[in-house]
């Protein structure tokens, strides 16, 4: 259990033992020291309990889901450097519609790419 899930677990039995979060916060700070979660973190957890929420996983965010970095963008990243070694990043962005940076870390992570520069002799 990692030491985050650890922190809620032990928010909850708090919770549960009628305790309020300044005291929370105190055996927290006593058995985590720096490492204790923030005051406004107890805040909004016991309020999560107090509506009734039993789980210590974070609830799904809104917002756009990550679609630039699947299998099949990952091929067509090494189609396009196999068919051309010296495509700069940006030439990708323009042909495939992804960020920069979702190119660089397909590259770098996916591919196992990294820059290699050779500068010429006079």
């Amino acid at each position: 259990m990692s030491q985050l899930m650890s922190q809620r677990a032990n928010i909850k039995f708090c919770f549960k033992l009628g305790k309020t979060v300044a005291e929370t916060l105190e055996c927290l700070k006593t058995v985590y020291g720096d490492e204790a979660l923030e005051k406004t973190t107890i805040y909004d957890w016991f309020k999560r309990f107090k509506n009734g929420q039993e789980s210590l996983e974070d609830e799904e965010r809104s917002g756009r889901p990550p679609t630039s970095k699947n299998d099949e963008t990952i091929e067509k990243v090494k189609n396009l450097v196999q068919s051309d070694r010296r495509l700069h990043i940006q030439d990708m962005v323009n042909v495939l519609g992804i960020s920069y940076g979702s190119i660089q870390n397909i590259l770098k992570d996916d591919l196992g790419m990294r820059r290699v520069v050779q500068i010429a002799t006079i």
